[in-house]
């Protein structure tokens, strides 16, 4: 493979790299995901928290992932840092739409995208927010988590899934958001989350607004995570004894809009495209 065409991307400095490839003809899980993993590195590739692959839902990868296009034409082939799949990414799918819109692949305005998690709609245009309806944030039971390795800081916490497992931590006033470290993987609960989880840390609700920190898991702390931030939303307004409203997420990265009601949640917020090129896929890159 003499190389890549790519776009880099970011949703409140989550960052992407985004591959066009409508026919499926990358190989993104050879070798356990190692092109991936080049990619990503922030030192000897083009550095990123994922890759969004752009494919078409009537392909062979999409069929092998097991998604139905349905009316969707493109599918958002997410994946983590570390090569891991992902079911689905807030930021990452803004970015991916507002891909399509610069690419002529649909015209602004509404329209839908294939995911593991489910086929998501976003509304975009060339300028401006990006809206995604991100379906409903189902709670489940109370866990807990320790940030920082042995004998950090224990938190409390309730599972969210908003198409992707989270555990979404109100920290009490006597934790200090900014000095967690979130750098190494919080300890879990495996049997509630056999496939891993994003623990997100946020403050309490105040005036509808949160402050949130992230650690995503198969890439690590973020500078924003777009289905955490929902997660954080619905658990924030949760410990408030409420089940709908809206709150305004405040992360490193960016601020980010999410409205929560009955039937399903919505996440508005930037998506920008910053840089294209080729990538000359180092093959003998030991990543």
């Amino acid at each position: 493979m003499g190389g890549v065409e790519f776009v880099k991307g970011h949703g409140t400095e989550n960052d992407f790299v985004v591959l066009p490839d409508p026919d499926g003809l990358i190989d993104l899980d050879g070798d356990d995901g190692r092109l991936v993993r080049a990619v990503c590195h922030r030192r000897r590739g083009i550095g990123a928290d994922g890759v969004l692959r752009v494919v078409r839902t009537d392909g062979p990868v999409a069929a092998a992932a097991g998604v139905a296009g349905g009316e969707a034409t493109w599918f958002m082939d997410y994946r983590n840092a570390d090569g891991s799949l992902a079911e689905m990414c807030g930021n990452g799918i803004r970015v991916f739409a507002r891909y399509l819109v610069e690419a002529g692949l649909v015209a602004p305005g509404a329209h839908p995208v294939a995911t593991r998690a489910g086929t998501r709609r976003v509304t975009v245009d060339h300028t401006g927010p990006v809206t995604v309806d991100m379906g409903p944030a189902e709670l489940g039971p109370y866990s807990t988590t320790v940030v920082g390795g042995a004998g950090g800081v224990e938190l409390d916490g309730v599972a969210v899934d908003v198409g992707n497992p989270h555990l979404a931590c109100v920290a009490p006033p006597s934790v200090a958001l900014d000095t967690l470290d979130l750098a190494r993987p919080p300890a879990y609960d495996a049997s509630l989350f056999p496939r891993g989880v994003n623990v997100e840390v946020l403050t309490p609700l105040v005036d509808g607004a949160v402050r949130l920190r992230v650690h995503e898991r198969g890439s690590g702390e973020t500078r924003s995570c777009g289905t955490g931030t929902v997660a954080g939303a619905v658990a924030a307004l949760h410990a408030a004894g409420r089940g709908t409203g809206t709150v305004t997420v405040d992360t490193p990265g960016g601020t980010l809009l999410v409205g929560v009601d009955a039937a399903s949640t919505t996440l508005t917020g930037p998506a920008e495209l910053v840089a294209r090129g080729t990538w000359g896929v180092p093959v003998a890159l030991g990543v």
